[in-house]
């Protein structure tokens, strides 16, 4: 998907991905990843989400990059918090007390700029991504968190019925992109509500991701 494409859905307001709230299964499912306070969570492809001041409040440094800098501007100001502004490469960092947003291409962010990363938390990245594109995501991703475990949410649904993203990715992919590097548990699975599941039927499943 490219960069241009997302700029447009955030200029044109079209972010029905946009949460009113902490996503449930992130708060049902977060003791899974077995943190304590001060670690740090990296959330790839954040958006403004609301799921950044819930880990917030859990006493996390949080850390994620999002394509949009009016996004991540969003989310200093609903916090109350000024941040600090530095461009680094092709990336600009915004960070404040816990939170740090870079903004720019996930693969432009490098293991050097990120502190040691406890723990992943991707709702919205892999099935944000077409499928040229994420196999190279989860080697990407996989590489500079060394491995870090993962909550992940995906779609298992005909995708000739509807046009992604958000995109289907069903176990067999996630297998054949993480099954290398980590074991995989389906925490959950339920039926697609909301907008994806008012254009077709099928599945919306969590999955934890530890490391072998």
């Amino acid at each position: 998907m490219e960069k241009s494409f997302w700029q447009a859905r955030w200029q044109e307001g079209r972010i029905g991905f946009h949460e009113p709230a902490a996503n449930p299964l992130l708060i049902t499912h977060f003791k899974t990843l077995n943190l304590r306070p001060g670690d740090t969570v990296f959330v790839p492809l954040c958006g403004k989400s609301l799921d950044l001041d819930w880990l917030l409040s859990r006493d996390l440094h949080v850390i994620g990059i999002e394509f949009h800098q009016d996004a991540v501007d969003e989310v200093f100001d609903r916090l109350d918090l000024i941040p600090e502004r530095q461009n680094i490469g092709a990336l600009t960092r915004t960070s404040a007390g816990n939170l740090t947003l870079f903004c720019g291409d996930i693969f432009d962010l490098t293991a050097d700029f990120l502190s040691p990363i406890n723990a992943i938390y991707d709702r919205a990245a892999i099935v944000a991504l077409p499928p040229e594109t994420r196999q190279q995501y989860a080697a990407h991703i996989t590489e500079i968190t060394q491995s870090a475990p993962q909550l992940l949410i995906s779609f298992d649904y005909d995708q000739t019925l509807s046009d992604g993203p958000p995109f289907s990715v069903p176990q067999p992919e996630l297998i054949n992109h993480y099954a290398a590097t980590y074991a995989l548990t389906k925490l959950a699975q339920h039926p697609l509500d909301g907008p994806l599941g008012e254009r077709t039927q099928g599945l919306e499943e969590t999955w934890l991701l530890t490391r072998k």
